[in-house]
């Protein structure tokens, strides 16, 4: 094999496949991307096992072939070539090992069968639908903060995609929940997703997701089964297993008789809570809001450092209540939020409260109180 390629065509690639090797592995052909040069390009690819991102670049193949190098060396050797430079990779007669020469540096890397590389294999796909990245990538960002990362509930270790009637109409929706908040976000189902089966998408690969989904041009080819799913994203194909488990019914934690409703501005409460929470021992992080007509008043009492109060205005006019949550996850759903103002709907000291984008109709929280 012998091709030459620009550096930063060749880094591009590098970098969306080789995030997907884990820097510690026991079986060595998982820390190498495999390299196969034909026509006139260069196809890189790298898996877990669980996760597989293809991506292919163009290049001048002067001779074609296959091997495979370890991704983490290339990529960091390529990262520290100089801008604009010409590379070239060549294999020995032999292919044990690659030659990366560019201008007066030169690297040897020690190469492994490209047979011996896994294939993951991706069988039929039973639906088929195009997303633009845009909607895409709300689906994941207004949720992928609530998966669990306990892995003994490995059922939440991820976003649950599924089809769902609202409305008399059939809506593409994303659900993450670690069983102390809930998010959810849709969009109007594409065509092709009638029928589809309800898939949760691992974390790892709703993280390499949200890194592919940043040209706001493109348009995602999705297709999925029981249990994989491929999004083709302009030149870059990711593959995924999917979460073999059912998704807890996330429609019955959503609450439908709050009846106190509190709107507050977003950015001055964010800040508030962060403010506060700075007093709070890590552990608990707990802050209290007592909420009474026309005002808010934060709380954080730690028995170890002090305590911290601060006092908002808000529009209220239900009965007074006092209700405490986890500083955390409020700066994480304020994260979300495109509105200048939030509106929480409330029940009680104990009930699970709702929050709604005003800017954005189709996000929903589902925030556990805490005791304080």
């Amino acid at each position: 094999m012998r091709v030459i390629l620009e550096r930063s065509n060749l880094l591009k690639s590098l970098n969306h496949v080789h995030r997907v090797v884990e820097r510690r592995n026991t079986i060595p052909i998982l820390s190498n991307v495999l390299l196969s040069a034909e026509g006139a390009s260069l196809e890189m690819k790298a898996t877990d096992l669980d996760l597989e991102v293809t991506e292919a670049t163009p290049a001048k193949v002067e001779r074609g072939g296959a091997t495979t190098v370890p991704a983490h060396l290339l990529y960091d050797i390529v990262r520290k070539l100089a801008d604009g430079a010409e590379v070239m990779l060549k294999t020995d007669e032999d292919g044990n090992a690659m030659t990366v020469t560019s201008g007066r540096s030169s690297f040897r890397l020690q190469c492994l069968p490209q047979s011996d590389f896994p294939e993951l294999s991706a069988g039929s796909f039973s639906h088929i639908f195009r997303l633009d990245s845009v909607a895409l990538r709300g689906l994941i960002e207004k949720t992928q903060f609530a998966i669990s990362t306990e892995e003994t509930r490995y059922y939440l270790n991820g976003i649950y995609l599924h089809t769902h009637e609202t409305g008399g109409k059939l809506k593409l929706r994303s659900v993450a929940t670690d069983g102390h908040r809930l998010a959810r976000a849709e969009i109007d189902a594409p065509a092709g997703s009638e029928g589809m089966p309800g898939i949760i998408i691992p974390r790892k690969t709703v993280s390499e997701l949200q890194k592919l989904v940043d040209d706001p041009d493109v348009a995602v080819t999705t297709e999925l089964s029981d249990t994989k799913i491929r999004f083709t994203i302009g030149s870059v194909v990711l593959t995924s297993k999917l979460i073999d488990g059912t998704f807890p019914d996330y429609q019955r934690v959503i609450p439908t008789g709050n009846d106190k409703k509190l709107i507050i501005d977003r950015q001055s409460f964010a800040a508030a809570v962060d403010r506060v929470s700075t007093i709070s021992s890590e552990r608990g992080r707990a802050v209290k809001l007592s909420i009474t007509e026309g005002q808010v008043t934060l709380a954080v009492n730690n028995p170890d450092s002090g305590s911290a109060t601060e006092e908002l205005a808000a529009d209220y006019s239900s009965d007074p209540i006092e209700i405490g949550f986890n500083a955390k996850y409020l700066l994480d759903v304020a994260a979300q939020l495109t509105g200048t103002e939030a509106k929480f709907m409330l029940a009680d000291a104990g009930s699970p409260t709702l929050i709604h984008d005003m800017a954005d109709e189709t996000a929903l929280y589902v925030l556990m109180p805490m005791r304080v």
